[in-house]
């Protein structure tokens, strides 16, 4: 989600209507040169330019086709004017890191020919139930504009984004070409939406379905595995994992089995393994699975023998998920595909390491592993031993409040840091940490890109020294040299933040909790890290002097957010009234006293266009 240099790479000098031209006539802006000639003695008519700046535009936009990368197309559009309409032209696909960056009718007066839209909403903390319901991210001032000027419209990726089922049936209707539609982190639909999207994109390719909260009333749902188009499909990929209610099954074995390029299938929890093998029966050509429940209410022998032989024939399966209610016995008929297996997610599976352990050690390929801590340092251990191309980790707590023991700690990190040395990314949610074990895997692991570690409960040092846990999270920054991501927690000084400005010269993203001394920390970081888009805080002891340290960085960051810290409406309206192109949020809870001048929650974003008019009672935009 993100390397890109801004939103959209809009100028913002409001001029982008001006058409500025190469001229030969003395009056123009020509070359000194060329003005000269014009003037000379004789009358020497100057040569006009071999090319027009017409031509030297539709060459141009004939090279920028073959830019791919979001960052290379923004860094052209701000070479010059004939650059910047030139890849305003050429631009397919759009990504827009915040809905309200841009206005809708900016974005499309600007790019003209987008088939393909990026979208996101909400900051990420709405994840940890920080964010208001109602806060806004709404899709439909979106959908009703791009309606009418994109009707070639094929892909759109929305993430943290209200989406009603109303947004969900106008965007069916008014894009014959539609293929893709992924759905992230999102709300506000229901099957209705779904079924308005089977039964209208007739060319549908992937309907991805991934967190989303999916939940209608008993009488409300709708079938809408029914509504795909009889006959062969295009789908590529379906999954609806997250849809709580359950589907028409029958509807449901039929689709697969007239979607013969289908290669991704996640399945909701309401799929038992005893359904699980018809589907797989019917698209051997599976390369990611989601399991569904991976249990059953029949009887083990009526149907186990089924399963094993499914997995046996998926020769073509790469990727394993699912697994919400998961029976252990039944684990063995995963086991003729797991040597193939890249990516294993046992993230909603309460698995022992003991239960894991004659399936991990038959991954030999495994690149991708999510899980719960419930597998303990001694699963870590198993993993460390067997998957040595693993480049992703991540351990979920399955208890994750603060004051829970948790089964994994600096053991099962230390084991992964030597076990694992192309280790890229990392997300570690534990209770206990040591200083030496982050120093540890900062030296064996020095490829990694994304490092974050949750320390939950607040202000945790080393178990073993007492000390903060500033040498662990320096030597990271220090070491790991291609670090983009970081998140820190822990008990944090003055000294892990200098850490991190000295060091995390190319960190984009950095995630505070429970941790810091004071508003120093925070301008170490600030001043420091110059590739800084977007900083999460929260609980920490952050106050107006570290917020306002931020005056001349906050242009070239993308957002910033502060929960929970030391901040006052004073001090956020004194930031306000420096930064006027920044918009300053400050979100309060229902329960809290509007007249206080405590802040709990400040939201602060670039725009283009200036705070957004659909904010509710209880975010004041200053």
């Amino acid at each position: 989600m993100r390397e890109e240099r801004s939103e959209m790479s809009e100028n913002g000098d409001g001029d982008e209507g001006k058409d500025v031209r190469w001229s030969p006539d003395p009056g123009g802006t020509a070359p000194p040169k060329c003005r000269a000639a014009a003037g000379s003695p004789g009358g020497a008519a100057v040569p006009p330019p071999p090319f027009s700046d017409q031509v030297l535009e539709n060459v141009l936009e004939n090279v920028l086709c073959f830019l791919t990368s979001r960052g290379d197309r923004n860094a052209a559009s701000l070479v010059c004017k004939s650059w910047y309409r030139a890849e305003a032209q050429t631009r397919l696909e759009l990504f827009i890191g915040n809905c309200y960056a841009v206005s809708p009718a900016r974005a499309i007066d600007r790019f003209r020919r987008v088939r393909s839209l990026v979208l996101k909403g909400k900051p990420r903390f709405a994840d940890f139930n920080l964010v208001p319901m109602g806060w806004g991210a709404r899709l439909s001032p979106w959908v009703a504009a791009m309606a009418p000027a994109y009707p070639w419209l094929e892909r759109i990726c929305l993430k943290r984004m209200t989406v009603t089922d109303a947004d969900l049936a106008l965007l069916a209707c008014s894009f014959p070409s539609f293929r893709d539609l992924s759905l992230i982190c999102c709300d506000g639909f229901t099957t209705i939406g779904l079924a308005a999207v089977a039964g209208n994109c007739r060319h549908l390719r992937s309907l991805d379905l991934i967190e989303n909260d999916v939940e209608d009333d008993e009488d409300e749902v709708v079938d809408w595995v029914s509504n795909f188009p009889p006959g062969k499909t295009c789908l590529e990929s379906l999954i609806f994992d997250c849809v709580g209610c359950a589907v028409n099954f029958d509807a449901l074995l039929a689709l697969v089995a007239r979607s013969p390029f289908l290669r991704r299938l996640r399945v909701n929890e309401h799929i038992s393994s005893d359904r699980l093998y018809q589907l797989m029966t019917r698209a051997p050509q599976l390369t990611h699975l989601g399991t569904g429940a991976f249990s059953s209410s029949v009887e083990v022998g009526d149907f186990e023998e089924s399963l094993e032989s499914a997995f046996h024939s998926s020769k073509s399966l790469i990727c394993l998920s699912g697994f919400r209610d998961l029976a252990p016995e039944y684990l063995h008929t995963i086991y003729p595909v797991c040597t193939n297996l890249t990516s294993l997610n046992f993230s909603y599976a309460q698995i022992t390491a003991e239960q894991l352990k004659p399936v991990i050690t038959r991954c030999h390929n495994l690149q991708t592993f999510w899980v719960l801590d419930s597998l303990g340092d001694e699963g870590l251990q198993m993993v460390a031993a067997t998957c040595k191309k693993l480049r992703e980790l991540r351990v979920f707590p399955l208890d994750a409040t603060e004051d829970s023991e948790g089964f994994v700690s600096d053991v099962g990190l230390a084991a992964i840091s030597e076990g694992c040395h192309e280790l890229r990314s990392i997300l570690y949610f534990c209770q206990r940490m040591t200083n030496a074990a982050v120093v540890a895997m900062s030296k064996n692991c020095q490829e990694l890109v994304v490092f974050r570690l949750c320390i939950m409960g607040r202000h945790r040092p080393d178990r073993l020294t007492g000390e903060p846990m500033d040498e662990g999270f320096g030597a990271i920054v220090k070491n790991c040299r291609k670090l983009t991501r970081l998140a820190v927690s822990g008990l944090l000084t003055d000294r892990a933040f200098a850490y991190i400005g000295l060091y995390g010269k190319l960190v984009r993203t950095l995630s505070v909790a429970f941790a810091g001394d004071g508003d120093l920390g925070l301008r170490y970081v600030l001043e420091g890290c110059p590739k800084l888009q977007k900083l999460e805080i929260r609980d920490s002891p952050f106050g107006d002097a570290g917020l306002l340290s931020g005056i001349n960085h906050y242009y070239n960051m993308r957002f910033l957010w502060m929960s929970s810290c030391k901040l006052s409406l004073s001090g956020c309206k004194d930031l306000a009234r420096q930064l006027p192109r920044i918009v300053v949020e400050v979100i309060r809870d229902n329960s809290e006293d509007d007249n206080s001048d405590a802040v709990g929650k400040l939201y602060l974003y670039r725009s283009l266009v200036g705070p957004r008019n659909d904010a509710p009672p209880f975010v004041k935009i200053l």
